[in-house]
């Protein structure tokens, strides 16, 4: 979305806005209803992982950065890197190695202040995309969410809190997406992966920091989670360069409070069918109210015009 690119090229990486795969805001539909909101600045661009990945490699190559491919980690120490029989001394450890971080663990930073689970799986496939929206559609238990990828692709990815309810079992709950797939051969298998929502109790300690998923995590509902990842590594940037970690914990937590709390709403909607259809009616009625939610979810507004959404939104479903 518009503020991960723009968190992406302050670490110097650019992703062409032109390209074909761009979306210019959101759609929920559900309950028979459907309401979209523009971005309020800068367009959205969908843009396959493994493409996402080949740009940030090269950035960090023309960073200076050394890559030690296929090199596991298998320790660390005050001040070095175990690499099996190979140790490298280093100044800080940045733990970067994801939901399942060994660093997190080695370096005694696994204490949960909150830790909950739940499960996506995505497909790919061959289509023209049909919208200029990244739709998000609303079921029961379960949210699928279509996004363009290129000018003849688009990916299909399923989250529910159901580790065993696949694409093919979700989606005869939105026929007109049924409809919409039927002729479209798929591009990639089906693959799964955990959207955790953890906070952490520290992301540092001594010269030890942890970023991105290693760091704790917000539930993929919100399609944050690289752009967090993007806009601490600002963050610790700076505190390696002032020489201390001890803002980046704070920073960390500044960072990851508006996210939060739209996940927290969302999930909400996600979890009570009812209260999920008066909202989305109320915002069909009052789309206004649907683009200042989002201009808050990407950052271009404050969080206390979310607050203030949220109570004229509950106004709105208590007149209905």
């Amino acid at each position: 979305m518009p503020d991960s690119r723009a968190a992406l090229q302050r670490l110097g990486v650019f992703i062409d806005p032109l390209q074909p795969s761009r979306f210019r805001g959101i759609r929920f539909l559900g309950s028979g209803v459907s309401v979209e909101a523009d971005f309020p600045s800068g367009m959205g661009v969908g843009i396959r992982r493994t493409t996402l990945h080949r740009i940030m490699v090269e950035r960090a190559f023309d960073a200076g950065v050394v890559m030690l491919w296929g090199t596991r980690v298998t320790g660390i120490l005050p001040d070095r890197v175990v690499l099996g029989q190979q140790e490298i001394r280093c100044r800080w450890i940045i733990g970067a190695d994801g939901e399942k971080s060994g660093v997190r663990r080695w370096a005694g930073l696994n204490v949960c202040r909150f830790d909950e689970r739940r499960f996506g799986y995505r497909r790919h496939y061959h289509l023209r995309p049909w919208t200029e929206y990244m739709e998000l559609y609303w079921g029961d238990a379960c949210q699928i969410y279509v996004t363009p990828v290129g000018s003849e692709q688009v990916c299909v990815a399923l989250i529910s809190r159901d580790a065993h309810l696949r694409l093919d079992d979700a989606l005869p709950q939105f026929p007109d997406l049924v409809q919409r797939l039927r002729e479209a051969p798929a591009a990639t298998i089906e693959q799964g992966g955990v959207s955790a929502s953890r906070k952490l109790k520290a992301v540092c300690r001594d010269r030890i920091a942890l970023i991105g998923d290693a760091s704790g995590s917000i539930d993929a509902i919100t399609g944050e989670g690289l752009c967090l990842a993007f806009r601490q590594a600002v963050a610790l940037a700076d505190a390696l360069e002032a020489g201390s970690l001890s803002g980046y914990q704070a920073e960390h937590r500044r960072i990851v409070r508006r996210p939060a709390m739209m996940a927290d709403l969302m999930l909400m909607l996600g979890n009570r069918a009812g209260l999920r259809r008066r909202a989305l009616v109320a915002l069909a009625s009052r789309p206004d109210l649907f683009g200042n939610l989002l201009a808050t979810h990407v950052g271009l507004l404050p969080l206390t015009y979310c607050v203030a959404t949220a109570v004229n939104l509950g106004y709105q479903m208590l007149m209905m």
